[in-house]
């Protein structure tokens, strides 16, 4: 990487000094850019013929995704087909024609901006190769299954939780979880890397296994490691501190090791929360966890091409396959993802199945999110360093390593958002046009590759993501995650292995200065920018007399400078709301589940239904109008019929919500056994973890501008209040 960057460092010096060879290299080039190819010429037609081309195209797509409302084979392997045939026309274009090497200022830019779309280009082309291709396990795990449901197959499993710093009560949530699988031959372990007396008294309550060790030497790696020599089940599962397994997770895992070559399955991570992002927007109902895109489309494209990334949580590994490519590996941060590239070097197969059989804390701040995605980038980026690295380690085929090489890949494209955001301050403050194309060209060459893209996006992401959120979620830490990026490539290892936060609690808004700093400035500067560009395009644009070629290049340089502008300016004042974290006050979460409840005090009884209800309590709906309560004070017994359980509490507020009265009923300390009944029906029913739809691209337009207008820290100032009483309580 360096040595690309002191090449071309050396080029544009001499460039710039004028040496006799470059210059001419480079006013030879700049001769081929004003007289490309003839097969590249715009066909001489009316620009309203060109727009209608774009618009066909669009909905050519649009007709395939509607045919075909998820990708089959076909349908995926058309709009692939087309999607790689107009990215491959666009930078055809991009490369012949349009870059501008009149001088070596301009040509610095205008090369630089291509490289960096080449970035995102590269990425999004190996991904679409690999999408030719993907894997389905759900209806083999099925015919899997079914030996271990029969116990015909129920091979031993080991299931360590590792901990470092976790609150007690989500270890307890998590070991109980455990404890509710549905497969007898199994031993659950409390890893403590802190060896906290709490943590062990925790084990000693809930009936679970304990151990610590006496160091932290490599952080959960090691931990696991440590756990190897003390434990002998023939599988071993592992589950973060936060992450609480449905009752089926080992009946739909175990079956694929039936096949001695499988070494590891992994399931998706979910998550019971809403992630920073969409709290902080308030669009807790409508956006989806930033991962769903990884585990809907990335991963499933990844097990076609035997590249599946073990993710830490929420798998099975066999346990003579571990121990034969040397147990976890502890030479990164990502200890997860070099020990499934040892697994799969050794011979071993790793699976994917996309099931939600777990649900785990998403971070719960800003803040926390940046802390885990720098620590994914570094840990991923560190494989240009170790001895694991997928694109030179033994063992691998050509197609893993193009499916480890796009993930890798995936990390350098921040470079490329910081870099949108400041090309276009080009612009305004030095007069540059990096990019050289007449209206025609934009129309007949960037146009239908942008509406495809745009069209097809949601529809191959299995609707996790649309393409206008995707490119918000990047933003907001692309700053911090470049300067990551350029610091690995110096100093791989010169950060420690740091835990995210869990637990955290919040009862007002917080403004995230660090991670704002960058956006700041670049919102000023952009707000600028875009009034400069409209200044100049509005004294000058109507000046047809004076529009000589070199004016009309840069009008043309202009417009396309403010409507470049005026997206980051969206963007950047959305992002900047994103960093004023919301108020989190609850420590537990609360679930919309529906549940028949009988109210019982003495001897009345009244009916409702519960609308939302945590482990520390409820919020009922009453179907009778009377309720027989006096005093708040006075204690009641709260059943749950479908579940046959009864919890004691005391009423904290009456409302009405609609039609009928509704109560908050905080519970009693709950005994161990109404508890583990309590979190089974909250957290671990089989199929209850669902993937939801993100909006579509002109509804995630319309929710964007509506968050911008109507921003939650000024909207929503009750729930501060809300939060603050809370805590008092």
């Amino acid at each position: 990487m360096f040595g690309v960057i002191a090449i071309a460092a050396l080029i544009s010096v001499a460039w710039f000094s004028g040496q006799g060879t470059i210059l001419t290299i480079f006013e030879h080039l700049n001769a081929l850019q004003e007289m490309p190819p003839i097969w590249l010429a715009v066909p001489m037609v009316t620009g309203e013929y060109l727009l209608f081309w774009a618009v066909f195209l669009m909905l050519i797509v649009l007709a395939i995704t509607k045919l075909s409302p998820t990708p089959q084979p076909w349908s995926r392997a058309l709009v692939v087909g087309i999607l790689i045939v107009l990215s491959v026309r666009y930078v055809l274009w991009r490369s012949l024609s349009t870059l501008n090497l009149s001088n070596p200022l301009t040509g610095v830019f205008s090369l630089g901006l291509f490289f960096l779309e080449l970035l995102i280009l590269g990425s999004g082309m190996i991904q679409l190769v690999l999408l030719l291709r993907v894997k389905d396990r759900r209806s083999e795990a099925d015919r899997l299954s079914v030996a271990v449901c029969d116990r015909t197959f129920t091979p031993s499993v080991d299931i360590l939780i590792p901990t470092y710093n976790e609150p007690p009560f989500i270890l307890r949530r998590t070991i109980i979880g455990c404890q509710t699988l549905d497969y007898e031959a199994k031993t659950i372990y409390l890893l403590d890397d802190k060896r906290r007396p709490e943590a062990k008294a925790l084990a000693e309550e809930l009936g679970c296994q304990y151990l610590a060790r006496p160091d932290n030497l490599h952080a959960k790696a090691g931990n696991l490691n440590h756990a190897l020599a003390h434990t002998h089940g023939e599988l071993i599962a592992v589950f973060d501190a936060d992450f609480i397994p449905t009752k089926n997770f080992l009946t739909r895992t175990v079956g694929f090791f039936q096949t001695p070559l499988v070494g590891l399955v992994q399931t998706p991570q979910t998550f019971y929360n809403a992630d920073p992002i969409a709290r902080n927007l308030g669009l807790e109902d409508v956006l989806t966890p930033e991962e769903e895109v990884f585990y809907r489309q990335i991963q499933p494209i990844r097990d076609a091409a035997e590249g599946v990334i073990c993710a830490g949580t929420s798998f099975v590994v066999r346990r003579s396959a571990l121990v034969d490519a040397g147990c976890f590996f502890t030479g990164a941060l990502s200890e997860d993802y070099y020990t499934g590239i040892r697994l799969a070097a050794k011979g071993y197969r790793l699976i994917y199945l996309n099931e939600k059989l777990s649900a785990g804390l998403a971070a719960e701040n800003i803040s926390a999110q940046a802390l885990q995605r720098l620590r994914w980038a570094r840990g991923t980026l560190q494989a240009f360093f170790v001895n694991a690295n997928p694109l030179t380690i033994a063992g691998l085929r050509p197609i893993q390593r193009l499916a480890h090489l796009e993930g890798i890949w995936h990390w350098f494209t921040s470079i490329s958002r910081v870099g949108f955001l400041l090309f276009p301050l080009a612009y305004s403050f030095l007069g540059i046009i990096p990019l050289r194309a007449t209206m025609a060209e934009l129309l007949y060459y960037f146009l239908p590759y942008y509406l495809v893209q745009l069209t097809t996006f949601s529809w191959l992401n299995h609707r996790s993501r649309s393409a206008l959120l995707s490119d918000l979620y990047t933003l907001v830490l692309a700053f911090p995650l470049a300067i990551t990026v350029l610091q690995v490539m110096s100093n791989p290892f010169g950060q420690e292995f740091r835990v995210t936060p869990k637990g955290t609690v919040s009862d007002r808004f917080r403004f995230n200065w660090r991670l704002a700093f960058p956006l700041i400035i670049m919102f000023g500067l952009t707000a600028i920018s875009l009034w400069t560009n409209l200044g100049y395009t509005l004294l000058f644009g109507s000046d047809e007399l004076m529009m000589t070629a070199e004016r009309t290049d840069q009008m043309r340089g202009l417009n396309l400078g403010w409507i470049w502008s005026a997206y980051n300016l969206l963007t950047l004042g959305i992002a900047l709301l994103i960093l004023i974290d919301a108020p989190s006050p609850y420590s537990y979460d609360w679930f919309n589940l529906h549940r028949t409840v009988k109210l019982t005090v003495g001897e009345q009884t009244v009916w409702g239904f519960t609308t939302k209800i945590s482990e520390v309590g409820a919020e009922v709906a009453l179907t009778q109008a009377e309720f027989p309560l006096t005093s708040d004070a006075v204690l009641l017994d709260m059943s749950i019929v479908e579940n046959d359980l009864t919890m004691q509490g005391h009423v904290i507020h009456r409302e009405f919500k609609g039609a009928f009265p509704t109560v908050r009923i905080q519970f009693e300390p709950l005994p161990l056994g109404q508890e583990r009944r309590l979190i089974e029906m909250l957290f671990c029913r089989p199929g209850q973890w669902q993937s939801r739809c993100a909006p579509g691209e002109m509804r995630s337009l319309w929710l964007l501008l509506k968050v911008l207008l109507t921003p939650r820290v000024l909207f929503d100032r009750k729930a501060e209040i809300r939060a603050v009483s809370v805590s008092q309580v």
